[in-house]
């Protein structure tokens, strides 16, 4: 692995890392996180037309720039560092590359060049609470979490040769202003029951969609229901795959997952070394007993703490990155330890703080709510190495031979 980047990523953190410092104080961020589509519009705009950034990880012959998965994650590093609320994520990180990989040409064609151009926001949704499954980081998603047949999942039927679709999804990322839905159902009875993705247009008849108050308002979340939704199925109609088969949704929903861990611990990596960063300069500014409060030792070894655990952190997460183009699978073990740090470093940037660190104005508590958050949505940590461990045979009992 080259620990180096080029000079076009550099370009890009420092490019995308000044237009954000402009963009997203505390003050813009709240109100983005206010605003009805949970973000700005007009700095997603100066996002998507002036540096790609939805097209960044897409082939060019779709309108993308054709740069790797580390590209993309490097600029959700910066955006992570000021907790900018954008669509980035659930468009480029979750709901692109499974058009890529399961989209007809015809389908590639018709929407990847919007979602490059940022004309077009997408979201996943999945039944339930269920994202953290359906992705695989912890747990194989082989199993019901697309429903079943059981109340509570979304059902797809085919009427009159359309399919319709019936249930309800919650915590979908930006599911309430995504323009495109790309929507796990399950099908078939019994004997040949399989999950399959749909596409539903974001004004479709039927479709009700309704923000949900979130721990972190920064990370927007929908709550969708579908009563009789026509769908168009995502890629070609086939058998059902057989188990373990590469192309089937399953795998290429783990794949996904994958991938999208690594983009999200580069992106908590960045929201841990901005949290670091503040309350380094507030302990060198805040006075006790005559004596700036950084210089006392006891602060000191916990700052360095949180130091050692930002750049381990940095590590996994670049590491995993870089391995996502090598079907190295090591995201959901980049993402614990990119979460694990977050939240480390947004606590002790409350204590440190002191008082103020409390308050609802100070910022500290954003970030404290963007670790809680991303834990409930993708982890929680201890399920991540669990899962991780258990993907790696770890714990397996191993016979040696002399």
């Amino acid at each position: 692995m080259d620990a180096g980047f080029s000079a076009e990523q550099d370009d890009i953190r420092r490019t995308l890392r000044e237009l954000l410092r402009k963009r997203c104080g505390p003050a813009e961020v709240r109100a983005a996180a206010d605003a009805p589509a949970g973000h700005d519009p007009g700095l997603w705009e100066a996002l998507a037309a002036r540096l790609g950034l939805p097209g960044l990880a897409l082939p060019e012959r779709y309108g993308g720039a054709g740069c790797p998965v580390t590209d993309l994650a490097l600029a959700c590093e910066e955006a992570g560092r000021f907790l900018a609320p954008t669509p980035l994520l659930a468009t480029a990180a979750l709901a692109a590359p499974l058009l890529l990989a399961l989209g007809t040409e015809e389908q590639r064609a018709g929407l990847l060049p919007r979602i490059a151009a940022g004309d077009l926001t997408a979201a996943l949704a999945v039944p339930g609470a269920a994202l953290a499954t359906a992705l695989a980081l912890t747990g194989p998603n082989g199993g019901g979490w697309a429903g079943g047949g059981r109340a509570g999942g979304i059902q797809a039927r085919r009427v009159d040769g359309r399919w319709r679709l019936y249930g309800e999804a919650e915590q979908v990322l930006d599911g309430h202003s995504a323009g495109l839905l790309v929507v796990a159902a399950h099908t078939g009875g019994f004997a040949r029951s399989r999950t399959l993705l749909f596409l539903v247009s974001g004004d479709a008849a039927g479709l009700v969609r309704v923000r949900q108050t979130a721990l972190d308002a920064t990370r927007p979340q929908g709550r969708l229901q579908l009563r009789d939704v026509e769908a168009e199925l995502l890629g070609e109609e086939r058998e059902r795959p057989e188990p373990g088969e590469r192309g089937g949704v399953p795998a290429v929903l783990a794949a996904v997952g994958d991938t999208a861990a690594a983009v999200l611990a580069c992106e908590a990596v960045g929201a841990a070394d901005r949290v670091l960063e503040r309350t380094v300069e507030h302990v060198g500014r805040r006075e006790q007993f005559g004596r700036a409060i950084g210089s006392f030792q006891a602060v000191k070894h916990r700052l360095a703490d949180v130091y050692v655990q930002v750049q381990a952190a940095r590590s996994a997460a670049y590491y995993a990155a870089w391995a996502t183009a090598r079907d190295e699978r090591v995201g959901g073990l980049a993402l614990a330890q990119g979460l694990q740090a977050l939240r480390t470093a947004a606590a002790e940037a409350v204590q440190l703080h002191g008082g103020i660190g409390f308050t609802w104005e100070h910022e500290a508590h954003l970030y404290f709510k963007r670790a809680t958050g991303d834990e409930l949505l993708f982890g929680p940590v201890h399920r991540l190495r669990a899962h991780a461990a258990r993907a790696a045979r770890l714990f397996e009992r191993q016979e040696v031979t002399v």
